[in-house]
C-alpha cells in the first residue's frame, strides 16, 4: 500500500489511537501519534477523540478478527455521530487494502506500514515514563513457513546505529529506567548490511553511552544465540536476566516443515548453554501446536520436552493458517478442536511448572521495578522483577509503608506466590 500519511490533515482535530498487537506496533503507534501532532492534531484518549486512529495487527486469524471488530465498533460510533473520522493503519491495511476499501467504506483512510520504514524518533510515547520500547529493525529474514511477517513487513531493514544511540540518550534524559530492545528477531540486526550480526556491538555501545539500569532483549532466535552474546549478558548486570527465545517446536520433522533452521539437538545444546552461563536468568519460549500434519506422538514429544526443561515462562499458540505462507498448502491440516485441546494441555502443564517455580521464590529478596500505584492511600504497588517482561509476563503485588515513585527499582522480600505472579514487601 502506497498511501502517504502526508495526505492526511489533522490540524485542529482531537486525535486518539487504538494500538493493537505487539510491542513493535506500540512503537509504530507512537510514530503515528507524533506525526499527527506535528500536523496540528490535539492528542487525547481515543474515547474523547473526534478522529480515531487504529493501528492494526494481522499476524494470526485471531489478531485479524480483533482488528476488524475494533473497526466495526468505531464505524457504529461514527454512525451515531460520536466520532467524525476513522483512519486505519498497519498490517491489516498493508495485507488487505482492496478488500478493506470495498467492505469498510465508512473508514476515511487506510494506511499501510511503508511509512514506518523511515527513521523517525517519536516525540510521544504510549508507555509509562520509566519504560520504553526501542525498535532496532523492521521486517525479517527468517522466512518461517507459517509466518506472514516477511510478506507484510518486507525484508530485514536494520536501523542505523547512530540513530539508535541518539534515541537511547534522549530516552534516558526523559527518565527511562527500563529499555526493551525489540524487533521481529533482534539477532538478525545488521545482517542486511554485514556478513555477521551486529547485535552485540550495538548492545555494547548502548551500555557505554547510557546508565539505564535495565536493558531487556526481545526476542532471540535460538540459532543465533552466540557465545559472544551470552558472555556479554553474563558479564553485564544491566542486561536483564531474561532470555526470550521462541522455539516453536522440538520435533525435527516439524522444525524442518516450519523452516526454523535448527534441530532438536541444537536446541538442547543452546538451552544447556544458557542454563550453565546464566543460571539466574528466566528462560521464556513459545510453541506452536497443531502445525499441519503434527501427530499425537510429536505433540507428546513437545510436552515431554517442556516438562524436562521446565521453562520459567511459556506460551502455547494454536497454529494459524495464513494465506501466502508455505505452510498454508501443507497437507493434513489439523482440526481446530484438536489444536485447542493441545494448546490447553500444554498450558495446563506449564501452569503447574510456573506455580512450583514461583513458590521457591518465597522468602527471597528480589529487585523489583515499580510500574503502577494501585491504591495510593494504602501503599500497594504493581511491579515486575527482571525476570518478567512488561505486558506478557507476571507481576509483583508490592506492599510498601513508604511512598514509591514509578520507575524506582527496590528490593522486595517475596511473601507469597500464585500461578504466574508474586507478592512482596519492600525490604528494609
Amino acid at each position: 500500500m502506497k498511501k502517504d500519511t502526508r495526505d492526511i490533515c489533522f490540524k485542529g482535530e482531537r486525535v486518539g489511537i487504538i494500538s493493537l498487537g505487539c510491542s513493535r506496533n506500540t512503537v509504530d503507534s507512537e510514530k503515528i501519534l507524533s506525526e499527527a501532532r506535528a500536523k496540528g492534531a490535539r492528542i487525547c484518549a481515543y474515547e474523547k477523540a473526534s478522529t480515531v486512529l487504529v493501528n492494526t495487527c494481522a499476524f494470526t486469524q485471531d489478531a485479524k478478527q480483533e482488528s476488524i471488530g475494533v473497526i466495526l465498533d468505531l464505524i457504529e460510533q461514527k454512525k451515531m455521530g460520536h466520532i467524525k473520522k476513522i483512519v486505519v493503519y498497519g498490517c491489516l491495511s498493508e495485507r488487505y487494502p482492496q478488500e478493506l476499501r470495498q467492505n469498510l467504506k465508512e473508514v476515511d483512510t487506510f494506511v499501510g506500514i511503508a511509512d514506518f520504514k523511515k527513521d523517525f524518533d517519536p516525540s510521544l510515547r504510549l508507555t509509562p515514563r520509566h519504560l520504553a520500547y526501542l525498535k532496532i529493525s523492521e521486517g525479517c529474514a527468517n522466512f518461517c513457513s507459517y509466518c506472514a511477517i516477511p510478506k507484510i513487513k518486507g525484508k530485514l531493514v536494520s536501523r542505523p546505529k547512530r540513530s539508535i544511540l541518539e534515541e537511547v540518550k534522549r530516552l534516558e534524559s526523559n527518565g527511562v529506567r527500563e529499555l526493551v530492545i525489540i524487533g521481529q528477531d533482534i539477532t538478525l540486526y545488521g545482517l542486511d548490511r554485514s556478513s555477521k550480526p551486529e547485535l552485540v556491538s550495538l548492545l555494547e555501545s548502548i551500555l557505554k553511552v547510557t546508565r539505564i539500569p535495565w536493558v531487556r532483549l526481545l526476542y532471540l532466535h535460538p540459532k543465533r544465540v552466540t557465545d559472544e552474546l551470552l558472555d556479554l549478558m553474563a558479564g553485564e548486570k544491566r542486561i536483564a536476566s531474561y532470555v526470550d527465545m521462541p522455539l516453536q517446536h522440538i520435533n525435527d520433522r516439524i522444525l524442518k516443515l516450519m523452516n526454523r533452521g535448527i534441530t532438536r539437538k541444537e536446541i538442547l545444546s543452546v538451552v544447556k548453554k544458557i542454563r550453565m552461563r546464566l543460571p539466574e536468568a528466566a528462560l521464556r519460549t513459545t510453541f506452536i501446536v497443531g502445525f499441519p500434519s503434527e501427530t499425537e506422538e510429536e505433540f507428546n514429544e513437545l510436552c515431554d520436552f517442556a516438562q524436562e526443561i521446565k521453562f520459567d515462562k511459556l506460551g502455547a499458540f494454536a497454529y494459524s493458517r495464513e494465506e501466502g505462507t508455505k505452510a498454508y498448502d501443507l497437507k493434513k491440516q489439523i482440526r481446530e478442536i484438536t489444536k485447542k485441546r493441545r494448546q490447553d494441555t500444554l498450558m495446563s502443564a506449564q501452569r503447574e511448572i510456573s506455580e512450583g517455580s514461583l513458590e521457591r521464590k518465597r522468602g527471597q529478596k528480589i529487585d523489583v521495578i515499580v510500574d503502577e500505584d494501585l491504591t495510593k492511600a494504602e501503599g500497594v504497588y504493581l511491579g515486575r522483577t527482571a525476570c518478567d517482561a512488561p505486558e506478557v509476563d507476571g507481576v509483583v503485588f508490592l506492599h510498601s509503608k513508604k511512598k514509591l515513585a514509578l520507575g524506582d527499582i527496590i528490593t522486595a522480600k517475596i511473601s507469597d506466590s500464585y500461578e504466574y505472579d508474586l507478592v512482596g514487601e519492600v525490604a528494609g
